[in-house]
């Protein structure tokens, strides 16, 4: 197999493109290093086609090392035809490749085994030779043994069926034709369990049927989950006939009166006792696996939305974590992101008039004594009631304060985590809850970056799916934003740094431990100083790391240090002065060379890609800017609505919370959730995925189109 045109075809890129990458990946430079400043090797090929690139080329290589593998194991067999080889060489899946290899791959011991074992190959092969011309007992009565354990006719014959089961079970053939009729005919069966619940969770599927082909991913994850809960059973059903019928036309050649009936009889048991099942399996297995994907991909697109949430900056943030009995936990944050005080209220139930008076006067203090301006309310337990109080409270005060509702999902996990015991000793677990809820809305990227991208909660089913590969995507949408956006090497947290390319774990923390030990880093070449952070990985990481009023003045941009000669040489050539330049004093004129016919002729002269160049002076024109910006804004309330206050009809600005496979999650203000349904998205266009419309963190328009007060479900329709 050529991977490099497969990938090329795959991905639907050039040949050269997907050698240029492949030759990139191989030297050790990371995706967001590749995707920034390698444009010229690969096209200007994007983070994301990158990845998938790089997952590809892992599969395909694995395929590669298996045919390997498999070609040594059937040669040392001697059973190596040139059809054979070839057929091995043209397998394009991993499925494909093993049916082949099953006919001879070493196997424990089967029914068709032991019977070979006791001598019944030969009379298999006459069976199937169909030439047998006497009655077939009288033909088996020469494999009758008692020494080889054949007592009798009934049981050589038998012993023959089961070679010749395994036989039909083994041919490639046979199971690629079968595989493909399940998939296109295939009927995906559910039923109760015998101990389910009459109308519980999973009771839609206690009678349901859907063709394979058509099922859509987030039911196979439902049912999946349904049947690991014992609540479901769950089996694919197909049109036996016609299997039976296809595996006869290949193996019954003629009308033999003493081999056709052991021949059907075999042909039915080799389906039902060996193929079928297996085949169940895969199939399952494919669907479960493409359900992942889907889930996956919805889950990465939903973390890289609130990851690109724009900061709230240069406020100082009150962080509310909500409870009943054990109090709100109240932290407040500077502009910095610095702790600088923290209580406990009792605004809500069980409370009293004294409490939530104690609770006014506490906010009373803190909103004078730091001049706060934002309340940030995390979005779990008693924030409903936390909410009504804080609305009802900022009616009686004069300083104008807004509060927001945030996403607190994973709060919980970091407070408790060794890092938030590092960050903050002092604090107990609902303090540091606090604090990372108000510096959610500061810095959502620096704050999530803390958690685990598996507990932030904006997937579905992410706990039924393989961890590893759902740990690997989110990972990396979670390293895309963060280089996407870079750090301020003089102020990030090493959880931060280690999502940037090239840097570890343990050289993130070196980074902050030379940074307390020797102050603020005054240039990014400083870098190399830090124990384990050699040439390499300084190249991988230089471009994506801020330094602001540094001795470089390109170090607070993303240009990287290998371009800096040949941008301050372009400068000089258009008498642009760097500081000027930077002071955005110089726009107009930089625009003016991008568009200068002689372009490429001055990228060939700097010695610099026209890709590159253009980006650096995109840079230049804005340095450090910050690519959340463009995202939509958090929605700041300073009222409230109660679920009783919706009316059909009622026209709400929202925030999208969730995407999932069948709509949207929007946060109307009224603290459940509303479901905007796939249907109800758009009036113009068919919507085949609900992130075809919206994005999590998007602020969108919606109409009430139905409220269910007991049921706490509000439908809502962006159909205007």
């Amino acid at each position: 197999m050529d991977i490099i045109k497969t990938l090329a075809a795959e991905l639907e890129i050039q040949p050269r493109q997907a050698e240029a990458a492949v030759q990139l990946i191989d030297e050790g430079n990371t995706i967001p290093f590749i995707a920034r400043y390698r444009k010229e090797a690969t096209g200007a090929l994007n983070d994301e086609v990158l990845r998938n690139l790089s997952d590809r080329l892992t599969y395909l290589r694995n395929l590669e090392e298996r045919k390997a593998q498999i070609r040594t194991g059937i040669e040392e067999q001697g059973k190596m035809t040139p059809e054979l080889a070839a057929a091995i060489e043209a397998a394009e899946t991993m499925v494909a490749l093993e049916d082949l290899y099953r006919p001879y791959r070493p196997k424990r011991r089967t029914r068709a085994t032991i019977a070979a074992e006791k001598g019944l190959k030969p009379l298999a092969d006459l069976i199937l030779a169909q030439e047998i011309t006497v009655p077939l007992e009288e033909a088996a009565q020469a494999y009758v043994s008692e020494e080889k354990g054949v007592a009798d006719t009934a049981e050589a014959i038998a012993g023959a069926s089961d070679i010749i089961a395994e036989e039909i079970s083994d041919n490639a053939e046979f199971r690629h034709g079968i595989r493909n009729h399940t998939r296109r005919t295939g009927v995906l069966v559910t039923a109760a369990a015998k101990d389910a619940e009459e109308n519980g969770v999973y009771a839609m599927y206690y009678d349901h049927q859907e063709a394979v082909a058509k099922v859509p991913g987030h039911r196979v994850l439902a049912i999946n989950r349904g049947e690991a809960e014992k609540a479901l059973t769950v089996k694919i059903k197909v049109d036996e006939e016609m299997v039976y019928r296809f595996l006869a036309h290949h193996i019954i050649k003629k009308n033999n009166p003493y081999t056709t009936p052991v021949l059907q009889a075999a042909v039915v048991d080799s389906y039902k006792r060996l193929i079928a099942p297996a085949i169940e399996r895969e199939i399952r297995n494919e669907l479960t696996e493409a359900a992942e994907d889907g889930a996956i991909r919805v889950f990465g697109k939903n973390l890289e939305q609130l990851l690109m949430q724009p900061p709230i900056a240069g406020q100082v943030v009150l962080g509310w974590d909500p409870a009943f009995r054990t109090g709100c936990k109240l932290a407040v944050v500077d502009e910095t992101g610095k702790v600088i005080d923290t209580d406990v209220i009792y605004p809500t139930a069980p409370t009293n008039a004294k409490k939530q008076a104690d609770a006014r006067a506490v906010l009373t203090k803190f909103i004078s004594k730091y001049n706060i301006s934002l309340i940030s309310v995390g979005n779990g337990t008693a924030s409903r009631e936390s909410e009504q109080f804080i609305a009802e409270y900022l009616k009686t005060i004069p300083a104008k304060v807004q509060y927001v509702i945030t996403n607190e999902a994973g709060a919980s996990v970091y407070s408790a985590s060794k890092l938030a015991t590092e960050e903050f000793p002092e604090f107990d677990v609902g303090q540091r809850s606090a604090a990372s809820i108000a510096r959610r809305v500061q810095d959502p990227l620096a704050e999530l970056v803390k958690i685990d991208p598996k507990s932030i909660g904006v997937g579905q089913y992410q706990h039924d799916m393989n961890q590893k590969k759902l740990g690997n995507a989110l990972g990396g949408v979670v390293e895309n934003c963060v280089n996407r956006v870079g750090v301020d090497l003089n102020t990030a947290s090493a959880p931060l740094m280690e999502y940037i390319s090239g840097i570890s774990k343990p050289i993130a923390k070196n980074i902050v431990a030379y940074r307390e030990e020797n102050g603020r880093f005054s240039s990014r070449k400083e870098l190399l100083k830090v124990p384990k952070l050699g040439p390499k990985a300084f190249e991988q990481c230089a471009g994506f790391m801020r330094i602001t009023g540094g001795k470089e003045p390109l170090d607070a941009t993303a240009v990287h240090p290998e371009a800096y000669d040949a941008m301050k040489k372009m400068l000089g050539q258009f008498g642009l002065d760097l500081t000027d330049v930077l002071a955005g004093r110089e726009n107009r004129r930089l625009a003016e060379v991008t568009r200068d016919q002689r372009f490429a002729q001055l990228a060939e002269t700097l010695g610099i890609g026209e890709i590159t160049l253009r980006d650096n002076i995109k840079e230049l024109m804005k340095p450090g800017r910050d690519p959340r910006a463009d995202m939509p804004k958090p929605v700041l309330r300073s009222d409230v609505l109660e679920i009783e206050d919706l009316r059909e009809g009622m026209i709400l600005k929202g925030t999208v919370r969730n995407v999932i496979d069948f709509g949207a999650f929007v946060d109307i203000g009224v603290h459940q959730d509303g479901l905007v349904h796939i249907s109800q998205m758009s009036s113009k266009k068919f919507v085949k995925h609900p992130l075809e419309v919206v994005s999590v963190g998007d602020v969108v328009e919606v109409r009430v189109i139905s409220v269910d007060v007991k049921r706490k479900r509000i439908g809502l329709s962006m159909k205007m």
